[in-house]
């Protein structure tokens, strides 16, 4: 099972997937976002747009994976430290 150290990791790692790679990949993860089936009944009877669809469980399994694991955003300048003011 993949493991994320930030929340950039997890983005990185929705990415490049497609529709049928997403249910594939996150199905082990048991997020609590809508089910595949659901999904699917929404793309064929109501006409969602597939690429509007995968955009928004992508976002939903970002923001359970970011709970489950408690994950932070990466630090953009590690080297940087705050200065105190005197």
């Amino acid at each position: 099972m993949q493991t994320f150290k930030t929340i950039e990791d997890v983005e990185d790692w929705l990415e490049p997937m497609d529709y049928p790679g997403f249910w594939y990949t996150v199905t082990p993860f048991e997020l609590d976002i809508q089910d595949k089936a659901s999904c699917d009944e929404q793309l064929v009877k109501e006409g969602v747009n597939p690429e509007t669809m995968l955009y928004v469980l992508k976002g939903c399994a970002r923001i359970e994976l970011t709970k489950k694991f408690d994950l932070k955003h990466r630090e953009l300048a590690p080297w940087l430290k705050p200065v105190e003011s005197h």
